[in-house]
């Protein structure tokens, strides 16, 4: 074998490498991007759920998508968000009570949700169908909707 022929197959296998490395790489970003998705949004709770314990309402609306789901119906806008909000927030459950204990649940890659106790037993924790989602949206975490899982 001439040394030419010992050099192509030594560019052959850098390529690979080469080829490998860059796969690697790709795969690390992923996680890296998904990673920084997961911090996002446990920057966005720590901020959504201390907006809703102190009751600013308007915090919180401009942390929250419209239109958002309200269990089967949907809010269009900010005013009739800021309308809805006690039902929203103390109606069923009771958010500022139940977001100082409760723990996110990844459902996708961007989408979350809290689930909270009735109000009348803040804790049940075996029974806590009431959903609220959140999403990741193109501005960052959303507040998406509302939902009673066992309606």
């Amino acid at each position: 074998m001439s040394r030419c022929d010992d050099s192509m197959g030594t560019v052959r296998l850098v390529r690979h490498c080469l080829v490998l490395l860059i796969l690697c790489l790709s795969v690390l970003a992923t996680d890296a991007g998904y990673g920084a998705a997961q911090t996002d949004f446990l920057t966005f709770w720590k901020t959504f759920k201390s907006a809703v314990a102190s009751g600013n309402k308007t915090a919180v609306a401009e942390m929250t998508e419209f239109p958002m789901s309200l269990y089967s119906s949907h809010i269009k806008n900010r005013a009739e968000f800021l309308g809805l909000y006690g039902k929203i927030f103390n109606g069923e459950a009771n958010a500022a009570q139940c977001f100082a204990s409760a723990e996110s649940r990844k459902e996708s890659a961007r989408g979350c949700e809290i689930y909270c106790p009735f109000k009348e037993t803040p804790e049940d924790w075996g029974n806590a169908p009431i959903r609220f989602e959140f999403e990741l949206t193109k501005s960052g975490w959303k507040f998406a909707g509302l939902d009673n899982v066992n309606e």
